[in-house]
């Protein structure tokens, strides 16, 4: 299996940390390689999920695509004018997210809002 070649391959580039001195009590420090190479081994059958279950997504990163317009909308703007402003924004990507997750576009989403009409899963 190559998920297994590979972390044996990362085994030997960045092998565990040496046993500290007798004087020292804890944990030993590791990098933050090594922690993620511990959390790959640990974690194999989670790690792995979405391909044995299709209901799993292949990424997690729900919450953070979400946001991501908002940040982007910061970095161009330099910022949002004021929270009303920013508070209609996420309002506003919050409902075209809704309807992207229930299958539905965009653009049948805000022909709703201009009819006045929102489904149940909108409010």
């Amino acid at each position: 299996m190559q998920y297994k070649e590979l972390l044996s391959k990362a085994e030997i580039e960045c092998p565990p940390p040496d046993k500290p001195p007798e004087t020292k009590r804890g944990r030993v420090k590791r990098s933050k390689a090594r922690n993620l190479l511990e959390r790959l081994l640990n974690f194999e059958d989670d790690v792995l999920r979405f391909m044995t279950n299709s209901c799993v997504p292949f990424t997690n990163n729900a919450a953070e695509n979400a946001i991501r317009m908002t940040k982007v909308h910061q970095k161009i703007s330099g910022c949002f004018r004021s929270t009303q402003g920013a508070e209609i924004f996420c309002r506003v990507r919050g409902y075209l997210s809704t309807f992207r997750k229930q299958g539905l576009s965009a653009s049948y989403a805000m022909t709703l809002v201009f009819e006045g009409k929102l489904p149940d899963f909108a409010l």
